[in-house]
């Protein structure tokens, strides 16, 4: 990759970043590598390895989203969703991690990197009270498609979706959904990272459908 590989990652995803935006990435990927060697919370903590395995890998999910309000759950060091709240100013979202030490972590960087548009839900995502109103769900690392869609469909309102990122076509978890989803199976290409990507967006049948 080129000299700059964030900046060069981003032009690949087809994302923008302003220099500002790329130093509080970098930013983030520092107190996650110095409190990960502490708390155990990432098994990658080469700051050259973080960028594509963690920013590109979490970035890549960005056009993805639908809508402005988006949920990431078990948000653990804050993958995907610090990055892509500072990819994008405008989204507004909120981390839920039930973990004390991986939600202590959230605030510090909420405050140390700046990030008006996040909160912090220091609860299990069942939890959550439901009602919550989120056009996205969305999460890296939650288990199973169904385990996922089980915990925390209450948090999307009507018409929104939940979007997990996997690794290979996860078509065996697919089948294990409930009848009341539809699975779309979307490939990722992220910069640095050789192995297969996949989104899988999950959506509620509507009429039978």
């Amino acid at each position: 990759m080129a000299a700059d590989p964030l900046a060069a990652g981003c032009t690949a995803l087809g994302i923008e970043l302003s220099a500002e935006q790329r130093d509080r990435l970098l930013a983030y990927r520092d107190e996650l590598a110095r409190w990960g060697r502490v708390h155990n919370m990432t098994s990658v903590l080469d700051p050259q390895r973080m960028v594509p395995v963690h920013l590109l890998d979490s970035l890549a999910l960005r056009p993805l989203l639908r809508g402005a309000r988006i949920a990431d759950v078990g948000s653990g060091g804050g993958l995907p969703g610090v990055p892509l709240a500072i990819s994008d100013p405008g989204l507004e979202l909120t981390l839920i991690e039930p973990r004390t030490k991986r939600a202590v972590f959230l605030e510090h960087v909420v405050r140390t990197v700046g990030l008006a548009n996040v909160i912090v839900e220091r609860c299990r995502v069942e939890d959550v009270a439901a009602g919550a109103v989120h056009d996205t769900v969305v999460s890296r690392a939650f288990g199973s498609l169904a385990q996922f869609a089980e915990a925390a469909g209450h948090l999307c309102k009507p018409g929104g979706c939940l979007l997990a990122a996997k690794g290979r076509d996860p078509r065996t978890e697919i089948d294990a959904l409930g009848p009341g989803w539809h699975a779309e199976v979307i490939p990722l290409e992220v910069p640095g990272i050789e192995g297969a990507r996949h989104a899988v967006r999950l959506e509620r049948h509507v009429n039978g459908e």
